[in-house]
């Protein structure tokens, strides 16, 4: 009796499990998952992924989207795109900031400035964007991520997975397209398939040819522009991945030091013992 019970009980959490699963695979689009330098235990940004993130941010998504939690001087730091001291200064230099102490109270950027919001209050953000800010994108990354059905997601803890915002904000850049036949976009709104609900008051940022690389062997595509950015868009929101990974693997490494150590030391104590 007992063995028919658990038997049924496992029977209907299959069930009941399995139509989760079909309902989820409904509501939730598949995601496009990308092979990122950064992924895995030592990954590390690709410094001119990084640069040219950079430069699709600032070209395009800058008119509406901050990085609120961005300074100049960040993008010299070690493990990011690693400007120059000069060009960081050069760069902060070509903005204007608020400064209530300056004459005039503004002044010329420097490199321990934030980098300068788009708009100078979040009510003329919302004016000028159909009522609501555009959102800030410093940790747009983390507060983004994907869908993953059960199992599978359990297989994160083992890969080291954090690449959910990158990839999220890459199918998004990407699934811009024409409404389904029958389907009536409200004005001031896109379809995005990607996108929950699928509408969207944000147009279509990139497109191909829209910013021009120095580079000339990277591709100018929507593709590319969107793989560059969401990379860039990581790294502002996890600055010190690079660092924390370091750190981490010298951890490991001495926890494991410590045990052969510990194991030594409490053989010699215990060798009369046995």
């Amino acid at each position: 009796m007992l063995k028919k019970t658990i038997l049924g009980v496992f029977a209907f959490a299959a069930v009941a499990l399995g139509g989760a699963m079909v309902q989820a695979a409904e509501e939730y689009p598949h995601t496009d998952q990308q092979d990122w330098s950064f992924a895995g235990i030592f990954g590390t940004y690709d410094q001119n992924q990084l640069r040219r993130g950079f430069q699709v941010y600032r070209e395009v998504c800058s008119s509406c989207h901050g990085l609120e939690y961005i300074s100049f001087r960040n993008l010299h730091e070690e493990g990011g795109p690693e400007y120059s001291e000069d060009q960081v200064r050069a760069l902060a230099a070509e903005y204007t900031v608020a400064d209530e102490m300056a004459e005039g109270g503004e002044r010329e950027g420097v490199p321990a400035d934030r980098w300068p919001n788009p708009f100078p209050s979040e009510q003329i953000a919302a004016e000028a964007n159909g009522g609501k800010a555009p959102p800030d994108l410093s940790l747009m990354a983390k507060a983004r991520g994907i869908h993953m059905d059960f199992p599978w997601w359990v297989f994160n803890y083992f890969t080291a997975y954090q690449e959910a915002g990158a990839d999220y904000i890459y199918n998004l850049l990407t699934s811009y397209e024409e409404a389904p036949e029958g389907v009536e976009v409200a004005p001031g709104l896109h379809y995005n398939e990607y996108f929950s609900g699928h509408f969207i008051a944000m147009g279509p940022p990139l497109s191909d040819g829209i910013v021009s690389y120095a580079d000339e062997a990277t591709p100018e595509t929507l593709e590319q522009y969107s793989l560059d950015v969401a990379a860039f868009l990581q790294w502002t929101a996890d600055p010190h991945m690079v660092s924390r990974k370091s750190t981490g693997f010298l951890v490991i490494l001495f926890l494991v030091a410590l045990s052969v150590l510990m194991y030594l030391v409490k053989r010699r104590i215990w060798r009369d013992a046995h």
